[in-house]
Parts: structure tokens; sequence; C-alpha cells
């Protein structure tokens, strides 16, 4: 159990440092506006993402949110992995952008495994009780 919680709380603060605390800080620069743009996408979808990625990292981290809150969160971060990563591989060829929001995927999957291991362990102590 306790190995679970470790791996869920790392793989977690890592996502809300990557999802949350990083377009918080950078999605105002040139270089992100250029990134958007690069890829195709109209300017009013970086601010949109942005509060979409903050939002969602918060309700990941904060233990009170819902369950169903968090998995809808953790579905969307989903998404925004596999689109990046098209997104990336159909502009620039599939290279290292391409590949680098898989590995954010990764990162988000084993947390997400994780805190299932961690209901089911914390919803089979409340049957026996």
């Amino acid at each position: 159990m306790k190995k679970h919680k470790i791996t869920f709380w790392i793989t977690t603060i890592i996502i809300f440092l990557f999802e949350g605390v990083m377009p918080a800080l950078t999605s105002h620069t040139e270089m992100a506006r250029e990134g958007i743009s690069h890829l195709g996408y109209p300017a009013y979808f970086g601010p949109m993402l942005m509060i979409f990625k903050v939002s969602g990292s918060i309700a990941l981290i904060i233990p009170a949110i819902p369950r169903r809150v968090k998995e809808w969160a953790y579905a969307g971060f989903a998404f925004d992995f596999i689109a990046a990563s098209v997104s990336n591989g159909v502009v620039d060829g599939f290279g290292f952008n391409a590949f680098f929001p898989l590995i954010f995927l990764g990162i988000l999957i084993l947390s997400y495994i994780s805190l299932e291991k961690i209901s089911r362990y914390s919803s089979s102590l409340q049957t026996t009780v």
C-alpha cells in the first residue's frame, strides 16, 4: 500500500508541475504563442488549454476532489497528450517532439493505476470493518 501511495504522489506531482504550474507560468510568452500557431491552432486555443490544464492538475492533486472529477481530469490529460503527440508528428515529423508527450502519458497512466490500487485497498478496508 505504501508503495502505491508513493508512486501516486510522485507521478501526480510530476503531472501537476508539467501540466499545471508550467503552463500557468509560460502560456503568455511569445514562444508559447508561436508554438500554438506553428501547430495550426487558433490564438484562443492557448489560453483555453492553459485553463483546462491548470484546473485539471488541481483536480488531481487535491485529495478532497471527488473521484469522478479526477477521472475526467485523467481522461482530459490522456486526450491532451495523445493530441499533442499527433499534432507534433503531423507538423514536424515523428521525432522527439512527437514522442515526448507519450512519456507523460505513461506517467499519467502510472498515476491513475496507483490511484485505483489505493482506492481498492481503502474500499476493502471499509467493507471489512
